[in-house]
């Protein structure tokens, strides 16, 4: 059995590689390069990024796109499937799933948790989400309510208690009224597989201060950063926990400044999908609590490059300069995605991570 997870090795700042089941990944662009999330890219990128020594994969679950001319992210696969493919070509990386409370029955959840698990020798992640897309939620006859973090409370709970407990039980809650409940086998992770949550809101917040082990949170500026750790690690204390806190930024590396500030532009602005970016932006600030009010007003680039997540735009030396800004405001690590994962996670690998480890950041 693995001593620990990958999320809990030594290097002081994590990377995975995010968005990368889903066609486009978080970029909303027409460029001919754009990400297709074919399996056999998935596969390379992945054995990619486990090469190198990356922690973690972090998909997105997504039923629908968002239009466009691209219909971006329509194409996707389904997580708990992706992940179980990729534990048997991937060696050391963690793999998470991505999960829609509602949309996912617990019992489900746990069997499909716990058998990733052990296909994986203990890997596997949970995202727990709670969704915001309601257009999503039609698909499955249901509607996006106003409690559901109270539902997520019985839904782990109830996840839990299937693993720790031998005998079956009853569960007698608010949303779920459960009979002679037994899951087996449980995780290889105790109590469960690591989990995290992404919230900007007080109520997910909450919850991932109870029930997870990281919390994932997006800022306009670097310097905007260290006012989301400070609240988390403060809910957290609260009730007598610590949650480590990771974001997710967008990637542009070349050998040049120049050249990576022109590419930038050219699919983010001149190549952007603006039908997407205008379906994205306006769901978003409708429906979800998962941006500070600038990044809509100033911010429309990031939502092409990569929805409104902070962009690291440059040379090597200049990533790792922000990489470590980020760090100093008190992350732990960040998600990163790229308009080409294939081609641009070998170059990424090769010229950054050695600067990383350089600068103190990682230690392999």
């Amino acid at each position: 059995m693995r001593k620990q997870h990958p999320l809990k090795g030594p290097n002081r700042f994590k990377l995975g590689v995010f968005s990368m089941n889903a066609d486009g990944g978080l970029a909303m662009t027409t460029v001919p390069e754009r990400w297709r999330a074919r399996w056999e890219d998935n596969l390379n990128s992945a054995c990619i990024a486990d090469r190198a020594g990356l922690e973690f994969l972090l998909p997105i679950a997504r039923w629908r796109g968002f239009g466009g001319l691209t219909h971006v992210r329509e194409w996707s696969f389904e997580t708990f499937t992706w992940a179980a493919g990729l534990a048997v070509a991937t060696e050391n990386i963690g793999l998470f799933m991505t999960v829609h409370v509602p949309l996912v029955h617990p019992l489900q959840a746990a069997k499909a948790l716990a058998t990733v698990d052990h296909i994986s020798n203990g890997r596997a992640g949970l995202n727990i989400v709670c969704g915001w897309n309601p257009d999503e939620f039609a698909m499955f006859g249901q509607t996006v309510g106003d409690r559901t973090y109270d539902q997520a409370e019985e839904w782990i709970n109830i996840i839990e208690r299937a693993y720790q407990s031998r005998e079956p039980f009853d569960f007698g809650g608010e949303f779920y009224d459960l009979k002679g409940v037994v899951s087996r086998p449980p995780s290889l992770q105790a109590p469960r597989p690591v989990t995290m949550n992404a919230a900007f809101g007080a109520p997910g917040r909450n919850y991932a201060a109870r029930h997870c082990d990281y919390l994932f949170s997006t800022f306009s500026e670097i310097a905007d950063g260290r006012a989301h750790v400070v609240d988390i690690t403060n809910r957290a204390a609260e009730v007598g926990r610590e949650v480590g806190v990771y974001t997710v930024c967008h990637v542009v590396c070349r050998e040049t400044q120049q050249e990576a500030e022109d590419y930038y532009r050219h699919y983010a602005l001149e190549c952007a999908d603006e039908g997407a970016v205008d379906e994205h932006m306006r769901k978003k600030k409708e429906f979800a609590n998962s941006h500070d009010a600038k990044a809509f007003t100033e911010y429309r680039q990031r939502f092409a490059g990569g929805a409104g997540t902070f962009p690291l735009i440059g040379t090597p030396e200049k990533i790792v300069d922000d990489l470590t800004e980020i760090m100093d405001q008190g992350y732990s690590g960040s998600a990163l995605t790229f308009v080409n994962y294939t081609y641009e996670l070998p170059f990424f690998c090769d010229r950054v991570l050695p600067l990383m480890r350089q600068a103190g950041l990682r230690v392999n």
